[in-house]
């Protein structure tokens, strides 16, 4: 491997775990912690992740239980999980929440799969964007004769097989979670 694609390694697995854990908030008719990941609560004057203020545990497979440690804050908790949309059924059941995942109806999944599609685009976008910052760095070495024009096309080449090869880790990332999607 290239020194080029070498120093943005980095980049490249930054992008696929950014894909992993964007796709992990998508519901997929089970009950899991992550499902909350991206709300935020008002609580205390400043915006807080649920788990921040709480513990979230899986009941059963439709239903998660959310456990404020400031009991004072659990209004707000319930408050949070109601405006994100996220399509749960919330009971506040006093010193506990409990959020129930509704089955998903074909039209929902179908909408789920289209939402997971463009989050995957997004990661190979932002595969690409590192893919010209290398190019880039190869021309300019090419440009200032840090290189030869065969080992300019030999990075190039190198480079497309590893963008490739990434590309094909994010689309097999994608049809499990579709897979997880579309199970009833």
């Amino acid at each position: 491997m290239n020194q080029y694609i070498q120093v943005k390694q980095e980049d490249f697995v930054n992008v696929l775990d950014f894909f992993k854990k964007d796709i992990s908030s998508l519901r997929t008719g089970r009950a899991t912690p992550s499902i909350l990941d991206n709300v935020q609560v008002e609580a205390y004057g400043t915006r807080t992740s649920i788990a921040g203020l709480a513990s979230i545990g899986v009941s059963d497979a439709r239903s998660l239980v959310i456990t404020a440690w400031d009991k004072k804050v659990t209004k707000d908790i319930e408050k949070a999980i109601i405006v994100a949309n996220l399509g749960l059924s919330v009971v506040n059941e006093g010193d506990k929440i409990r959020a129930m995942i509704s089955p998903l109806t074909e039209e929902n999944r179908r909408e789920l799969v289209k939402k997971l599609n463009e989050k995957m685009e997004e990661a190979r976008i932002s595969l690409r964007q590192v893919r010209d910052e290398i190019k880039e760095e190869i021309e300019d070495a090419f440009k200032s004769k840090d290189v030869s024009e065969d080992d300019k096309f030999r990075f190039i080449k190198e480079l497309d097989e590893t963008i490739s090869k990434r590309n094909d880790e994010v689309k097999e990332i994608r049809d499990k979670k579709e897979e997880e999607i579309m199970t009833i």
